[in-house]
């Protein structure tokens, strides 16, 4: 007898995000309650499950920086992310003046500072990390 394999949801678009990140956590449990039409997925890149080269990345890759996986499995990064997911929910005007040329370049920037030291960041918020756990 044949057995069709599950088929994940439709999403416009996947998240890919570190949920030992006190922000990135925080982050993504805000976008789930925002997402009323189920147009987002998230996957996270700390589970001891994740595999990382289901999408042709490297976990260094997917530590570094914040991806996103379209329907067809196109893998995005950075501020596009966040814009394709904004978009999805909504609030898409929020992130739009990103994708203009230079401020487009000056976001990219910003972000790659901000993932570099977004552990740090969010302990300084309040936010900690112990036992591979975040806790607000």
């Amino acid at each position: 007898m044949w057995y069709p394999l599950p088929v994940e949801n439709n999403f416009e678009i996947k998240m890919l995000y570190d949920g030992e990140c006190p922000l990135c956590s925080r982050e993504a449990a805000w976008l789930k309650r925002r997402d009323t039409s189920g147009k987002l997925a998230f996957e996270d890149i700390a589970d001891p499950a994740f595999d990382p080269a289901k999408y042709g990345l490297t976990k260094d890759e997917v530590n570094r920086e914040i991806h996103g996986v379209l329907p067809d499995g196109t893998v995005i990064r950075r501020v596009e992310v966040f814009r394709r997911i904004y978009a999805a929910i909504g609030l898409g005007w929020l992130l739009a003046p990103t994708n203009l040329p230079g401020i487009k370049q000056l976001a990219d920037l910003g972000y790659l500072l901000f993932a570099k030291n977004r552990i740090r960041i969010g302990k300084v918020f309040g936010r900690v990390c112990g036992d591979g756990k975040c806790k607000v």
